[in-house]
């Protein structure tokens, strides 16, 4: 990957044609004309608004970094040699992280393969966001990517939502199916250690079924219903979906039908919003191949062979403030406290509202800390550094979250600002699973079982798993499990 970013940073010459679009939900940069990225951020714009309608869910801009960062780069090949990895089926890639969630994907082109990629796991990022149910089955969450990437945008400025996945023919006609029964089970056949082809096509068939025929009107609903109210899985599918062999016969029948259903979102229920494209400066341009690869995550490694690069282009915009913030996190991700410190105090001189210089340094003081390089009474310091952060941008999680982190880490309790704050972050950037784990744990110390069920619920059953969710799920039954023995030790009323 580093060679990569090395051959990147060479190749791209100063003058390069990147251009940032900035839209309500939506970052993007690419080496692009102005007319792509506006486009681009528009699609992007029109898809969250239709998911919104279809939900009927009110939605508040996020914070300017709650947004989804995307970096559009030349190719799928392009993408895969950033992100170090021979895999031919991956044509992108989506990490959802708080305050610095990042797609990076390969130059667009409208109805593309990348293009519903990206709409896929951008309707991951709204369903955890929108819905309130503490936790979906698997199939219903890919059935809901599934139904809603496959969104087709018409002249008249009209959204088609649920039109049918074409690409999913294929592997309904042809791959291993999945038994109904394990289709509707939580995991949805994970555990069974065997993969089904057919997972994603059949998901997508039973959530376009229950979501359009009409027949099974308000059966969708009332599966909600059940789980939001703790059934099982296989429970809340027989109490709302009746016979599971007559569903699954009829699932068969309906996707052989001649015509399927859409939903038609007229254009006047969406609202774009204010889009505004710029060119980027020639330092930022420069920066550019640092600044994706800094975005993508680096280890140690990595980074001391990333930094090199950062430096010369620092070196030859020494004033250009979003360069600099740059800087200060290439040095602090090679473990160059004091350099980060002082690449991000150039560039909060410059700019004082550059969040990510507040950032970075606010990492490296703590990191000072922590090895004892600075006394454990700096620990005050560091706090206050990300209250700093925390009054550039009051919206952003990472400061919220790294202020009560300070706590943990100077091993005293945290306090209740600090706490309330680390749950806003949640409650801003609830697809970070590491933050759900966070919240989750302290809930647990606070004896909130409760809230601590409803925390872990998604992370236990996420779609796509991470570090936190074998442990999530082992957490899920101990509380579920203290929640039971209290509700034994109530006396009869």
């Amino acid at each position: 990957m580093l060679a990569v970013a090395a051959q990147l940073a060479v190749a791209a010459p100063t003058h390069a044609e990147w251009v940032e679009a900035s839209s309500d939900h939506f970052v993007i940069y690419g080496d692009q004309d102005d007319a792509t990225a506006r486009r681009f951020a528009e699609r992007l714009e029109r898809f969250h608004d239709a998911m919104a309608y279809v939900y009927k869910k009110a939605q508040n801009k996020p914070g300017p970094s709650n947004r989804v960062t995307i970096f559009v780069v030349s190719s799928s090949a392009q993408v895969r040699k950033i992100l170090g990895t021979n895999d031919r089926f991956l044509g992108g890639i989506y990490i959802p992280r708080a305050g610095a969630s990042v797609a990076l994907v390969p130059t667009i082109k409208s109805s593309s393969y990348s293009e519903r990629t990206l709409f896929h796991e951008y309707a991951h990022h709204f369903m955890i966001g929108s819905l309130t149910v503490r936790a979906y089955p698997r199939w219903f969450t890919e059935g809901f990517a599934e139904f809603f990437a496959s969104v087709r945008f018409e002249k008249d400025g009209t959204v088609l939502v649920g039109a049918p996945a074409i690409d999913r023919g294929p592997e309904l006609a042809y791959a291993r199916e999945v038994p109904i029964r394990t289709l509707l089970a939580f995991d949805g056949g994970r555990k069974e250690g065997q993969f089904y082809d057919a997972f994603y096509g059949q998901s997508w068939v039973l959530f376009h079924y229950l979501q359009m025929a009409p027949e099974r009107a308000g059966q969708l609903a009332k599966y909600q219903s059940q789980l939001a109210t703790g059934h099982p899985a296989l429970e809340a599918a027989e109490a709302a979906l009746g016979d599971l062999d007559q569903l699954d016969r009829d699932m068969d029948a309906y996707v052989k039908r001649r015509r399927l259903s859409a939903m038609v979102v007229p254009a006047t229920a969406l609202d774009v919003g204010v889009i505004q494209v710029r060119d980027l400066r020639r330092g930022e341009a420069a920066m550019m191949p640092t600044m994706i690869e800094s975005k993508a995550g680096v280890d140690r490694e990595e980074a001391l062979q990333l930094v090199p690069e950062a430096r010369k282009v620092a070196a030859l915009y020494p004033d250009d403030p979003a360069v600099l913030s740059a800087l200060a996190e290439a040095e602090f991700d090679a473990g160059n406290d004091d350099a980060a410190i002082a690449a991000a105090d150039r560039a909060i001189a410059i700019d004082p509202k550059q969040i990510n210089a507040h950032i970075q340094k606010g990492y490296a003081l703590a990191r000072k800390v922590e090895t004892g390089v600075l006394p454990k009474e700096s620990w005050k310091d560091v706090r206050q550094q990300f209250i700093k952060a925390n009054g550039v941008e009051n919206d952003h999680p990472i400061p919220l979250v790294e202020f009560y982190l300070t706590y943990l880490k100077q091993g005293i309790p945290p306090t209740k600002n600090s706490i309330d704050g680390l749950e806003w972050a949640l409650t801003l950037a609830p697809f970070d699973g590491s933050l759900r784990w966070l919240v989750a744990q302290q809930m647990i110390e606070d004896a909130r079982y409760e809230d601590a069920v409803t925390a872990l619920g998604p992370l236990a059953y996420s779609p796509h798993p991470g570090e936190h969710t074998d442990a999530a799920r082992q957490l899920l039954k101990e509380v579920e499990a203290k929640l039971g023995d209290a509700g034994a030790e109530k006396p009869a009323e």
